[in-house]
């Protein structure tokens, strides 16, 4: 299982932790997903999805449909 979120795509990225002496290491910038499980009134059933953070802040203010569509994507590419 990939840490990816599922509607926007986000993923790790990846940079230096750089020290007072200048060393550098390689570090992992994680996406703070979520798995949530969020209720779809036109299929009159919930969805499991992995989500981050802001994307499901987004999903509250406007509702899944209306963020997939502006995003443009159907609700069976995220299923």
């Amino acid at each position: 299982m990939s840490r990816k979120c599922d509607i926007t795509g986000k993923r790790p990225l990846t940079g230096c932790n750089v020290s007072h002496a200048h060393n550098k290491t390689k570090r992992r910038q994680l996406p703070n997903l979520q798995k949530k499980r969020i209720f779809v009134p036109e299929l009159g059933k919930s969805i499991r999805i992995k989500v981050s953070a802001s994307t499901l802040r987004s999903i509250d203010k406007v509702g899944l449909s209306a963020f997939l569509k502006k995003n443009g994507l159907a609700l069976k590419d995220v299923m």
